[in-house]
């Protein structure tokens, strides 16, 4: 089914393409929804075995691309935003990998589901009990070969949150230290990356042995991923269950990466931030980032006082004002939490 998809998405990308370069304009969707059913009936008669809602959401999908695409030239030319957004592009077959139901197409009893179009039952492990209305069910592909179930719901009664704690932290990050808190504790990463690094080798070399998308390539590449983002949603969960309010400083990872390269790729800092934003959220917990240039490391935490005479390598420094002596990092997050808590 997900084949038969990249087939359609392929075909209309084409059609939307050619289209614009002869009229300057697009084809809505209804128009091209018009098109698949003549396509059914003529030159692709096995489409009309794939539901039809999840074909119109291919078709959908193109057009929100599209949308977004030309909203961002209209931002950028008023000077809204300096983000760019690319073109949409054809997606190669192998990462076409996910297809939703809305209303029809399916049958759901318990932790089973049928596909009405293959007519089969699948069952699934149902990590918690499914409330609210159903709105969409996307059914993803991801890159081990394992299928997962998605559902998108409303009227939904969420769970309560944790409870208040009244505190709230800064958070310095660092390469040798992943976090340094400003109640002075640290947190190591456990760098994956690293401990793995000639696991990773072995396991790359056999799967460029095996055949692309086969039962022995699937199973290889499922042995060498998961473990860094798991980690994260874990340490995500655990501050914000000890504070009410995370400050963070905006970091230019890119930058970083050309400086130290495959370290700061392993501590994968921005992804943990996504992940803190969305639990943050869920928790009813305050994220703050603080500005990219805000000076957090050469001033006093006590008096203010700024030490341009700090270097990188100076881990222990003593405040020639009021006499402090403090740890580099420890400094900084007590620097951020100030800045946030004031924002």
């Amino acid at each position: 089914m997900l084949d038969d998809m990249h087939q359609i998405h392929v075909h209309i990308m084409k059609l939307q393409r050619r289209y614009y370069r002869l009229f300057s304009k697009n084809i809505s969707a209804s128009k091209m929804n018009k098109h698949i059913t003549k396509l059914k009936k003529r030159t692709k008669p096995h489409w009309k075995q794939l539901p039809s809602q999840v074909v119109q959401n291919v078709v959908l999908r193109m057009g929100k691309a599209y949308d977004a695409f030309f909203r961002n030239i209209k931002d950028r030319k008023s000077g809204k935003t300096t983000c760019k957004v690319g073109r949409p592009h054809i997606k190669p077959q192998h990462k076409y990998t996910s297809m939703t139901f809305t209303q029809a197409g399916y049958k759901l009893e318990g932790n089973r589901i049928r596909i009405n179009c293959i007519d089969t039952w699948f069952s699934f492990h149902k990590h918690r009990e499914i409330t609210g209305d159903i709105k969409t069910i996307t059914l993803k592909r991801d890159a081990c070969g394992d299928y997962w179930i998605c559902f998108s719901c409303e009227n939904v009664d969420d769970t309560e949150p944790m409870p208040k704690t009244g505190k709230s932290a800064g958070f310095d990050f660092g390469l040798k230290t992943f976090l340094t808190c400003s109640d002075s504790s640290k947190i190591d990463s456990p760098q994956f990356l690293k401990q793995s690094l000639n696991k990773l080798k072995t396991l790359n070399k056999n799967l460029s042995r095996k055949v692309f998308k086969s039962n022995g390539w699937y199973r290889a590449k499922r042995a060498i991923s998961r473990q860094r983002r798991d980690w994260h949603f874990k340490l995500a969960t655990q501050l914000c269950r000890e504070f009410d309010i995370l400050c963070f400083e905006t970091l230019n990872i890119e930058g970083m990466k050309r400086l130290w390269g495959r370290k700061v790729s392993d501590l994968a800092f921005y992804q943990f931030i996504e992940i803190l934003k969305f639990t943050s959220i869920k928790q009813d917990r305050q994220l703050v980032q603080i500005g990219q240039w805000t000076a957090t490391t050469k001033p006093c935490s006590d008096c203010g006082h700024r030490n341009d005479t700090l270097e990188l390598n100076d881990r222990q420094w003593t405040c020639q004002k009021c006499g402090s002596h403090h740890d580099r990092d420890v400094n900084a997050a007590i620097n951020i939490s100030q800045a946030g808590v004031a924002a």
